[in-house]
C-alpha cells in the first residue's frame, strides 16, 4: 500500500471548491502555501484554529454584492486574529469542454451573483442561464458531464483545474468588481505590523441598552480625530435588543487618539474585543 507524500508547504484554508475566487486569492498572495478547500466558513475557521492550516483567507465584502453573509458573525467567536487584508479584482471567464465552439452554447451555469454580474455579456449571446451554488462548482460539474450545448462562468483557475477551454475572457460587466479578503491566524499574539505601515484596527463591541448609547460611544472617535472606515451592526442571538457592531478604524490601539477613543467606547459598551491590527493593503490608495 503506497502512501502519498505530505506536502512540505504550510496550508492556507479557504471556503469553496478548488478553482474558486478564494482559491485564486490564496495562490496569488500566498504562493508558498498549499491552498486547502473547505465546504463552509465554519470548517475553514476550524482548520486554522486546530492547526491543520497555518492561515485562512476569508472574503468579507465585495464592491458590488456588499458584505459576505455570516462571516462577521463568525469572527468574534472564531478564536482567530486578523493579520492582513487583500483586495482581489474579480474576473469571470466563459468556459466549455474541449473543442466546443461558442455558437454551440445554449445554456450557461454559475453562481447566481456571477450570472448577474455578467448579464450584459450573456444577453448578447442570447443564452439561457442556470444558477448553481458555486462558480468553481459549475466548472467541475461541466467537466464531469460533458455537453456541447453547455458552458460555465468561473475564474480562470477553474478551467486549468478541470481541463476546460476558455471561450471568452473577463466577461464581467463592471471592471471595478473587487472582493476584500481577511487573512486569519490562530496565533493569539501575532507579531505587530511594521511601524512604517499604515494600519487598520478591527474590533467588535456591544453597546449598553441605554438611550443614545451608540451616539455617545462613537463620540470619542470624532473628538480624538480617529477615522472610522467601517461600522456594521448585527443581531446577536436572535434577540432584537441585543445588537453588536463590527468596526474598523485607521491606526493602532496604542496610538494616543485611538487609545482615548477606545477608552471612551468602554464607558458605553458591555464588551469590546480587538480582532486584529494589520497593515492596510496598498490597494486602498488606488481607489
Amino acid at each position: 500500500m503506497s502512501v502519498l507524500p505530505q506536502s512540505p508547504l504550510p496550508k492556507i484554508a479557504f471556503q469553496g471548491e478548488p478553482g474558486a475566487n478564494s482559491h485564486e486569492a490564496c495562490r496569488t498572495y500566498f504562493p508558498n502555501h498549499e491552498a486547502a478547500p473547505y465546504p463552509t466558513f465554519e470548517e475553514a475557521f476550524e482548520a486554522v484554529k486546530s492547526g491543520v492550516c497555518e492561515l485562512g483567507m476569508i472574503p468579507v465584502e465585495n464592491s458590488i454584492a456588499g458584505r459576505v453573509a455570516d462571516v462577521h458573525h463568525l469572527l468574534p467567536s472564531s478564536g482567530l486574529k486578523i493579520i492582513g487584508e487583500r483586495f482581489k479584482p474579480i474576473r469571470f471567464q466563459l468556459m466549455v469542454n474541449k473543442g466546443v465552439k461558442l455558437e454551440e452554447v445554449k445554456t450557461v451555469s454559475s453562481m447566481a451573483i456571477a450570472l448577474h454580474q455578467c448579464r450584459n455579456s450573456l444577453k448578447k449571446l442570447g443564452v439561457k442561464t442556470e444558477a448553481v451554488g458555486d462558480t468553481a462548482g459549475a466548472a467541475r460539474m461541466l467537466s464531469q458531464t460533458p455537453d456541447r450545448t453547455r458552458a460555465a462562468i468561473s475564474p480562470a483557475l477553474a478551467a486549468e483545474i478541470y481541463g476546460l477551454d476558455i471561450l471568452m475572457r473577463d466577461i464581467e460587466d463592471e471592471r471595478h468588481n473587487t472582493t476584500r479578503f481577511l487573512v486569519m491566524t490562530a496565533d493569539k499574539s501575532p507579531p505587530p505590523p511594521p511601524f512604517t505601515s499604515r494600519c487598520i484596527t478591527s474590533f467588535c463591541f456591544r453597546v449598553k441598552n441605554l438611550p443614545a448609547a451608540l451616539y455617545k460611544a462613537m463620540g470619542g472617535f470624532a473628538t480624538n480625530g480617529v477615522n472610522m472606515t467601517k461600522l456594521e451592526s448585527y443581531m446577536e442571538g436572535g434577540a432584537f435588543t441585543a445588537t453588536f457592531f463590527y468596526a474598523e478604524v485607521d491606526g493602532r490601539p496604542e496610538d494616543r487618539g485611538l487609545a482615548l477613543a477606545l477608552e471612551e467606547l468602554s464607558f458605553f459598551s458591555e464588551k469590546i474585543e480587538i480582532l486584529g491590527v494589520f497593515p492596510a493593503d496598498p490597494f486602498r490608495d488606488r481607489v
